[in-house]
């Protein structure tokens, strides 16, 4: 008998697509239009080639939507900072492995400011070195793109990422969440979902479209 194919728990748009000049109307329509949590590319044109937003923008449309704030920190040096991530509206704090000199004081820091610590890795980065810290974290982050731009097409070669860390999940009994940020569509969410994802992160899909429907098609993936 055929199984039928998973959907994806959770829905995050991520505002570095949004227009800005609108930016709290955008943040609104996607809570009424059922997303999950409200996804933040922060970026510090040193850890990657692109300067994008911060806190004031965080703090500025907090008080707009109920739904968690999901923030991704693609900067140098993000123990410095972290504490300032959460007091302005954070919810969820990943950070790369790749920037962080101690992945594990920095799990520990951001769980003791009482908010969920998620870990993220570059697509040219092994698996293996964010192994040691599965069992302290809530949220693995796998980009589908070099991150620092939105906008950018989906690398096919990152799928079997997901499924290794999947399969490490079920191995060892953790129950992390897998989010996948990059290139994500309905075609492109497919994939991510059947190899074991759970969120998805959409930028250009979402807010380039409707953002109500856009947010329904990625709910409710073909199969």
């Amino acid at each position: 008998m055929l199984k039928p194919k998973k959907q994806a728990k959770y829905i995050s748009p991520s505002i570095l697509s949004a227009d800005f000049g609108n930016l709290r109307e955008q943040v609104i329509t996607c809570e009424k239009a059922g997303a999950d949590f409200i996804h933040m590319d922060v970026m510090d044109g040193h850890f990657v080639d692109n300067i994008s937003f911060g806190t004031p923008i965080i703090s500025s449309i907090r008080s707009a939507v109920k739904i968690p704030f999901d923030t991704h920190l693609m900067i140098s040096e993000p123990e410095k900072y972290v504490e300032s991530f959460v007091k302005a509206g954070s919810n969820i704090i990943t950070f790369h492995v790749e920037a962080s000199k101690n992945p594990k004081a920095m799990i520990d820091k951001i769980k003791g400011l009482g908010v969920n610590a998620g870990i993220s890795l570059r697509p040219d980065t092994h698996v293996k070195e964010i192994v040691p810290f599965l069992k302290d974290i809530d949220l693995i982050l796998v980009m589908t793109v070099d991150p620092g731009f939105g906008g950018q097409g989906f690398m096919d070669s990152q799928v079997g990422k997901i499924q290794q860390i999947a399969s490490l999940r079920e191995k060892n009994n953790m129950d992390f969440i897998i989010s996948v940020d990059g290139g994500i569509n309905p075609r492109t969410a497919r994939q991510c979902v059947d190899a074991g994802a759970d969120m998805l992160v959409a930028g250009s899909f979402i807010f380039k479209n409707n953002i109500f429907s856009s947010i329904q098609e990625l709910r409710d993936l073909p199969l």
